[in-house]
């Protein structure tokens, strides 16, 4: 049973879980007593109640937590929720062995899909073989979001594979595979992207533009530690882009000039990463003081916040070749300037590349909690193993072994 909790009381000295009871629960499922949950989740107390309301996706208000003599008490409903926030922000020490282990077997499933992708096949296919891999080796049962298996133009997509666009693309060869897939283990999640070619094979192009990626992740990972400001990290990854770019010909000119115009957030519209926990995205980035930076591409960071140890977070740089956004910079004088349009023609219907790793912040740096082939050589030799005749994950028979 997957049981269902209404409430969770903390005082300084007590914590308390009420649990829903429903009658049908008892003929349908497996009720565990209340010192199961007490030992599961290491709390003081534990009581079912049988009443309860219905969740927030269904637009209706659950009732509050409840007992004899509360009307004795004051009762403050927001008092305790920047404090659990930050509960969540500072990870313990058996907190960071769950995520360890998250990312240790999605890091696997990741391998397993660089190892089986083969032109003529569909995304779906490569998110089904991900999740299979994750229940099957990892008892994970759910993922942390909805996968992102962008091939080819889609991988310009940055949260494409929802339901309007499923992953339903053949993936193609000469296509670059953008594939965005984390498991969940006790509501513990990992987000972890994967970006590489169909066949095995990098052009050049494609290996220059994933090696600026690639940078860029690599020098937001040696400034990591503890008081660095995130927003200054995410201005970090955008220059080095803009230098990238500017050696690859795409853009021309002074890269302090195009910084002061923001053109690195017309390549990376999005924010460097996000904190990373219970939730995907989790809670705590913006808590009272922290002021969302109101600047293309920074407003979309989740967290302001300058980083401390325990914080566990994404390091994902990207670098897309969306029409809409380089139209825009074409048609603006500040940012065209800087634009070599014979080049960018050359990237246009590229896609996108995004490396994301998720990193937990050390006293004197950060440790890398992910662990895939990420050097263009790295991948090329690896993808070659997997077209060798090396035995891929066969998730059923491996359990007969």
């Amino acid at each position: 049973m997957t049981e269902d909790i209404i409430s969770v009381s903390v005082d300084l000295l007590n914590i308390t879980i009420k649990l829903n009871l429903n009658v049908s629960f008892v003929v349908f499922q497996r009720i565990h007593p209340p010192e199961f949950f007490k030992n599961k989740y290491a709390v003081d107390e534990v009581h079912y109640v049988h009443e309860r309301g219905v969740n927030t996706d269904s637009g209706n208000v659950s009732k509050e937590a409840s007992f004899e003599g509360i009307s004795q008490f004051n009762v403050n409903n927001k008092i305790l929720h920047p404090e659990i926030a930050e509960c969540r922000v500072i990870k313990t020490d058996m907190e960071l062995e769950v995520l360890r282990y998250t990312n240790k077997i999605s890091s696997e499933a990741h391998k397993e899909v660089m190892k089986a992708v083969r032109a003529g096949m569909k995304e779906y296919e490569m998110e089904s073989l991900f999740q299979h891999y994750c229940y099957t080796r990892g008892g994970m049962r759910h993922t942390s979001y909805t996968c992102i298996c962008g091939s080819g133009e889609n991988s310009s997509v940055l949260h494409y594979g929802h339901a309007g666009a499923p992953n339903d693309k053949t993936i193609e060869d000469g296509d670059l595979c953008l594939f965005d897939m984390g498991g969940e283990y006790y509501c513990y999640g990992s987000d972890i992207t994967c970006t590489f070619p169909a066949n095995g094979k990098f052009t050049p192009d494609q290996r220059a533009i994933y090696e600026a990626v690639l940078r860029s992740s690599r020098a937001v990972m040696s400034a990591v530690k503890p008081g660095v400001a995130w927003p200054d990290m995410h201005r970090l990854a955008d220059r080095v882009h803009l230098e990238e770019l500017t050696k690859i010909g795409i853009l021309k000119g002074n890269v302090d000039d195009m910084v002061k115009v923001h053109l690195g957030a017309i390549f990376m519209p999005h924010g460097l990463g996000h904190l990373l926990g219970i939730d995907v995205h989790d809670v705590g980035g913006y808590p009272e003081g922290v002021e969302r930076i109101d600047l293309p591409g920074l407003r979309s960071l989740r967290t302001a916040r300058s980083l401390q140890q325990g914080m566990v977070l994404t390091i994902e740089p990207g670098i897309y070749f969306i029409d809409h956004l380089l139209d825009q910079a074409l048609r603006d004088p500040a940012q065209s300037c800087f634009i070599n349009n014979d080049v960018l023609q050359r990237f246009r219907g590229f896609g996108g590349v995004r490396i994301e790793d998720d990193i937990a912040v050390t006293a004197n740096g950060m440790e890398l909690l992910t662990c895939v082939p990420r050097t263009v050589e790295e991948i090329e030799a690896f993808m070659a193993e997997g077209r060798s005749g090396t035995k891929s994950f066969d998730g059923l028979s491996s359990q007969r072994q």
